[in-house]
């Protein structure tokens, strides 16, 4: 029987579930990753991950936008 060290050390790390999300935000997620994270992930940190990536993508098109426009006028 697994103790919970073991069972944490099966958790995925951060750069996985950087990858996952990114993954999954462009619908290229494996079923093998889908599978891992439904089964091993902490339901929070993906969510975590996942605002982190939205407000990043947003202040990038933003940013982009901004930019755009100043060269535009």
């Amino acid at each position: 029987m697994p103790n919970k060290h073991e069972e944490k050390n099966n958790q995925p790390g951060l750069w996985a579930i950087v990858w996952s999300v990114l993954a999954a935000l462009f619908g290229v997620q494996t079923e093998a990753n889908r599978r891992r994270d439904f089964s091993q992930g902490n339901p929070l940190a993906y969510i975590i991950v996942f605002i982190i990536l939205l407000v990043a993508f947003v202040a990038a098109v933003a940013g982009i936008v901004r930019l755009v426009l100043a060269y535009a006028t």
